[in-house]
């Protein structure tokens, strides 16, 4: 039966545009194609995408099955040919929604989602660890098109400043890094660059371990343990040291992308002796980024 109710295309009870409407947490899975040890992966990502149109003024409400629709489409097109970027997905969806979507000017997707990968303890044992993958679009009609990556990333840091402080109190001169407090961090990367542009998520897992005291790890035996706490103490980090060291790292490898790609850069430590947490965060460019470490 054809209806031929459609109120969203009446007027609003106030004139005002609004700016991003649509849905949020819709889930799905992914199947993305990638490049393993053996030859060909496909990975079944387990995604919550946001999906939003901007609504002008003289529209009171927008299509929302629209944008279900799209998502369908996309991820349907994925199980038949796994795409191999979740970024590319959601420029894909962008660019749908707007065809969808005729009073639109902008459209933007957001998609996260638990990655898991292979890695191994400090004493060598395998693993098999979780991590938080972020992407995202963003488009102007008859303008450009923007894509994010991004990653979420947990591990470990000991404050130097208090292990400082024991040191003097226990006044100890020996080679093996006395005790500190330890927090957990958590330091979220994410990018924003030209469709053009490809960036790995697992470079930009690598760039964070490596800017932490210690990464975690779901499964320890003691002498894994150990060795974990020590490095930890030798390699001692603030929170401001995390985001700085993802700076330096990302600056370094990056050399060939634009100037004008934006990196944000966040490390949220959850403290141990303190009722509450330490954060620090820097959102610039990397064309700003090179200025600084020139």
């Amino acid at each position: 039966m054809a209806l031929k109710c459609d109120l969203q295309y009446g007027k609003g009870e106030a004139g005002y545009k609004l700016t991003r409407v649509g849905v949020k947490g819709v889930r799905k899975p992914v199947l993305v194609h990638r490049e393993g040890l053996d030859g060909t992966l496909n990975n079944a990502l387990n995604c919550s995408i946001d999906i939003f149109v901007d609504l002008p003024a003289d529209q009171k409400g927008s299509h929302m099955s629209r944008n279900v629709e799209v998502l369908n489409e996309v991820v349907e097109e994925s199980m038949r040919n796994p795409i191999t970027a979740i970024e590319d997905m959601a420029a894909d969806i962008c660019r749908k929604l707007l065809v969808h979507h005729e009073y639109a000017m902008t459209a933007d997707v957001s998609i996260s989602s638990e990655y898991f990968r292979s890695s191994k303890t400090p004493l060598g044992r395998d693993t098999f660890e979780m991590f938080t993958l972020l992407a995202g679009g963003h488009i102007v009609r008859d303008g450009p098109l923007t894509k994010k990556i991004g990653v979420k990333v947990t591990g470990m840091t000991a404050c130097p400043c208090a292990q400082q402080t024991v040191t003097e109190m226990l006044e100890y001169n020996g080679d093996m890094p006395v005790m500190s407090h330890n927090q957990r961090n958590v330091c979220t990367i994410m990018i924003t660059m030209p469709e053009d542009v490809t960036i790995e998520a697992d470079d930009l897992i690598d760039i964070a371990q490596d800017s932490f005291s210690s990464p975690t790890f779901e499964l320890l035996k003691r002498p894994d343990e150990g060795q974990v706490v020590i490095n930890a103490h030798r390699n001692t980090k603030f929170v401001e040291d995390v985001v700085r060291g993802v700076l330096e790292r990302i600056v370094a490898k990056y050399t060939d992308l634009p100037d004008e790609v934006e990196i944000d850069v966040i490390s949220d430590s959850e403290e141990s002796i303190h009722k509450h947490d330490a954060f620090a965060e820097r959102v610039a460019t990397l064309g700003e980024l090179r200025q600084e470490n020139q």
